[in-house]
Parts: structure tokens; C-alpha cells; sequence
């Protein structure tokens, strides 16, 4: 037997010493004709997969994972990412919801030994994918790759249509699992767009053959880990130099995730009054995160490298076949650029979330910024409720909103460490899989009521005497 093999009967068991208690508690329905789930999962990624994991450790097993990308390769892990590890230490849990046997670091002790585990401070961002691979096969979620969601509508009665490349799914609640991009798409500056032909820009968010930059002057705008990386990347594949412009005055030196990162935080984050978390948010937008300290070494490394602060571009046009920039009071000349500036937030960007984006409660329909803590970045963030659902713009006019729930990027004005982030996935799965819980035992209450009357299972089935009783004296 293979470590990985002993590891597999490790988690059987241990789901079995804390399976308590066990019935299934919901029971199967149709509309229209056909059969609903109780939860359907966009996106098959570490947060999709832990939400899975985590409703199945509260036996709700009828649900369904709806994944638009190739098996084994969901998420960006293996696609568009350019770092070489993972940028949260190597003790993260998460999608493992408290199951000692299926941690990280029990995976990796048993694919690669414990010498390797003890070597690394931060596990590679491929290792992180066969993790996620191996979950899975561990938690067996039901899951469908190459089906990309398209819509999602009222169909009445309590339950959602979801349109898909597949058909369609009804679900009585939908959850969003789509990571950075979940509520928006990748964000290239107008600056940028405007002025340059598409083949002459990529951004941090889509996949890049890096060799396109060999012999190239690349200009990188954004001081993000991943415009450091995509930076790292294209000298490694050649390129004759690589400037990167930050728009603020100095480098971040300190990460306030790491402060973050206290079960508190997590869990109960999403019970502050909106002046806190609008105030914890943009004091992280004020001070953000470094690049991890490997990530700048594998740029400063190389003397073609070079970084400007307070640099951000105030201009960008062509000469000839040389893209000019402006950033502060100097031109600098590129034969290509990469953005690194992150997603925005905007629901009708999404194919599957238009019929929702006008309904849909956002910051600015519920808050006003107290002095001195404005940031219109933050107007658009979805306004959701305690168990990461959408709420409505005019109330009572689509209730049916709250049946879609948002575990991606768009939730962390609302609800802060969540499903975009490896250090959200604990508390953020366990509170999403409660709410979820919770709605389905409200809604099917009468249901439940009526069942308790009819029990009748009989414990005590013998009235009569023991056959051994030993007589009074």
C-alpha cells in the first residue's frame, strides 16, 4: 500500500469517526418535469470543491458542480498563474473543514515525503493543483467539467434555472465559486485599451505564452505579486528588459493578510456593522500587499529589471511600431505591456449574471462613506446578506436574488476572507454550508414537522421481563 493509498483509508475513517449524525434529511423534488438540486456549485476550483465538501459533512449530498474548464485543469493553478508557489505559507487549511486527514499538509507528507514538507515555506503552485485533484477523488462531489453557466432566472416555486452548455439544471440555491474574476472580468485600464492594438497588451489574468516577449522592451503597470510574476516570466523567457510601474509612492512592505489570518477574523468578520468592514477594506486598499520576498528576488535578479514608484501612466500611444508611456514626468518607449491591475466588480460583465446585475444590491444603494474613508472602487461591491447571498436593489421586487449566493471575489466588502482566497476557505465554507443548511431546514420546515409526527420507530420493542433477571432478595 502507497502512503497515498493508507492516506485515502485515513480519510474514509476519519469521515466515518465523525459522520454523527447521519440521516439524510432532505428529500428529492422536480419542476417541470424534472429533478431539482438542492445546491448547484459554479466553478470547480478549491472553493467550489470545499463548498461541496462542506455541505456533504451536513448531509447534503444532492448538489452538483458546474465547471466550464478541463478536468484537472479548473482554477488558475496551471492556466494563467505565474508564480512559482503558492503565496500563503504552507500551513493553510481550509478545504478540508477540520478532517486532520485531509489537509495539505497530510497530502503532501504522503505524495512526497516528509523530508519535502519540511524543505518548502510554501507549497508550488502545481502540487497545490494535484492536491485539489487528489480532494475530489478523496470527497467525491458531483461534477461536471467542460459546462460553462450562461444564465440564471426566477423559475418560481422556489427553485432557479440555470442555463448552461449542457441544458439546463433547476436548483433551489446557487452558489458562485468563480474565484478573482466572479463578479467582473480582468481589468485593463482605458489608458491602456484605448490606445493600443489587443495583440500588443496582455493582462495578469489570462494565460500568456511567455516566449512572445523574447528580445522585447516590456512595460508592466501594477505593483501586485502577480505583475511581479508576469514580469519574473517574461525575463525568464528572454526578454531584453522589464520596467514595472507602481501608482503608489513606495513599495508595500508589509502583508495585512497576515494579520488577517486569526480564526475571528474569518468566521465573524461578516457580523460588523458596514462602517467596520467598509473601513477594514480600505484600509487594506490603502496599504495592499507586498510581492512575497521570492517573488521580488526573482525580479531583482536580473539588472534588466527595474521598478518606479509613483509612477502611474498618465498616457499611452504609438509611434511607429513603439508603444509610448507616460508616467509621471517621463516617456518611456515598450514593444509590448502587460496590466497587472487585478478585476473589476461588475455584475453584467458576467454572461451568467446579467438578468441579475440591475437587481442586485450594491454598496452604493445601502452606505455612505464617512469622511475621510471614501473609495468609489468599493460602490459596485455586492451589498450581501449574513450567509453570502445577493440582495435586493428595491426591496420586495425579486426576492429570488437570495437564493444566489456569492463565495468569489465580489464578496470581500461584504464578508471578508472568503472563496477567492486560500486563507478564507475555513470559516468562510463553514459559514456559507450553514446558511445554506439553515435556508433548506426553514423552507422545508412543514415538511420536516409533518415527518416528526409520523415517526414511529420503536426503541423499546419488549415490554415484558429479561429473560436473565436475577430476583429481588
Amino acid at each position: 500500500m502507497t502512503a497515498l493509498d493508507a492516506l485515502a483509508e485515513r480519510v474514509r475513517r476519519e469521515l466515518e469517526l465523525t459522520a454523527y449524525p447521519r440521516p439524510q434529511w432532505l428529500t428529492s423534488r422536480q419542476h417541470d418535469g424534472e429533478p431539482v438540486v438542492d445546491v448547484l456549485i459554479v466553478g470547480g476550483g478549491q472553493a467550489g470543491l470545499t463548498v461541496a465538501f462542506a455541505l456533504k459533512r451536513r448531509a447534503i449530498t444532492n448538489t452538483v458542480i458546474l465547471e466550464s474548464a478541463p478536468a484537472g485543469a479548473e482554477g488558475p493553478w496551471t492556466t494563467y498563474a505565474a508564480m512559482h508557489t503558492l503565496r500563503t505559507p504552507k500551513g493553510l487549511t481550509g478545504p478540508d473543514q477540520g478532517l486532520p486527514a485531509l489537509t495539505p499538509e497530510s497530502w503532501y507528507r504522503a505524495a512526497h515525503g516528509d523530508d519535502a514538507w519540511e524543505a518548502i515555506q510554501f507549497i508550488p503552485k502545481e502540487h497545490w493543483q494535484d492536491y485539489l485533484v487528489w480532494f475530489r477523488a478523496a470527497t467525491e462531489p458531483r461534477m461536471r467539467n467542460d459546462v460553462a453557466v450562461t444564465g440564471i432566472r426566477d423559475a418560481g416555486d422556489g427553485v432557479l434555472e440555470v442555463s448552461h452548455t449542457g441544458g439546463r439544471t433547476f436548483a433551489r440555491r446557487v452558489v458562485l465559486a468563480t474565484g478573482m474574476a466572479g463578479n467582473g472580468e480582468w481589468s485593463v485600464p482605458p489608458v491602456i485599451r484605448a490606445a493600443l492594438p489587443p495583440q500588443r497588451y496582455v493582462h495578469t489574468g489570462a494565460p500568456v505564452d511567455f516566449r512572445r516577449f523574447a528580445g522585447q522592451r516590456v512595460g508592466v503597470l501594477g505593483g501586485g505579486a502577480s505583475a511581479f510574476d508576469y514580469g519574473a516570466s517574461a525575463l525568464e523567457h528572454g526578454a531584453a528588459s522589464v520596467d514595472l510601474f507602481y501608482r503608489r509612492a513606495q513599495v508595500p512592505r508589509v502583508n495585512p493578510f497576515r494579520w488577517m489570518e486569526f480564526y475571528a477574523f474569518g468566521a465573524h468578520f461578516p457580523d460588523l456593522p458596514d462602517e467596520d468592514k467598509w473601513k477594514f477594506t480600505v484600509q487594506f486598499a490603502r496599504t495592499n500587499q507586498p510581492p512575497p520576498q521570492q517573488t521580488w528576488y526573482r525580479c531583482t535578479r536580473w539588472d534588466t529589471f527595474a521598478w518606479h514608484t509613483a509612477a502611474d501612466w498618465s498616457a499611452v500611444r504609438m509611434d511607429g511600431d513603439e508603444i509610448v508611456v507616460r508616467a509621471g514626468a517621463d516617456e518611456f518607449r515598450f514593444d509590448a505591456v502587460i496590466s497587472g491591475t487585478g478585476p473589476n466588480v461588475d455584475l453584467a460583465a458576467r454572461p451568467e449574471l446579467r438578468d441579475l446585475a440591475g437587481r442586485v444590491a450594491v454598496w452604493a444603494d445601502r452606505f455612505t462613506a464617512p469622511a475621510g474613508w471614501e473609495d468609489n472602487s468599493l460602490l459596485g461591491y455586492p451589498y450581501l446578506g449574513p450567509g453570502f447571498e445577493f440582495t435586493e436593489r428595491d426591496r420586495g421586487s425579486a426576492p429570488w436574488l437570495s437564493r444566489v449566493h456569492d463565495f468569489t471575489y465580489g464578496a470581500r466588502l461584504s464578508m471578508g476572507l472568503n472563496g477567492n482566497m486560500n486563507s478564507g476557505l475555513g470559516a468562510g465554507g463553514r459559514r456559507l454550508a450553514d446558511a445554506l443548511s439553515r435556508a433548506l431546514f426553514l423552507e422545508d420546515r412543514h415538511r420536516l414537522f409533518a415527518s416528526y409526527q409520523d415517526y414511529d420507530v420503536a426503541e423499546l420493542v419488549d415490554l415484558g421481563r429479561p429473560a436473565d433477571r436475577v430476583g429481588m432478595s
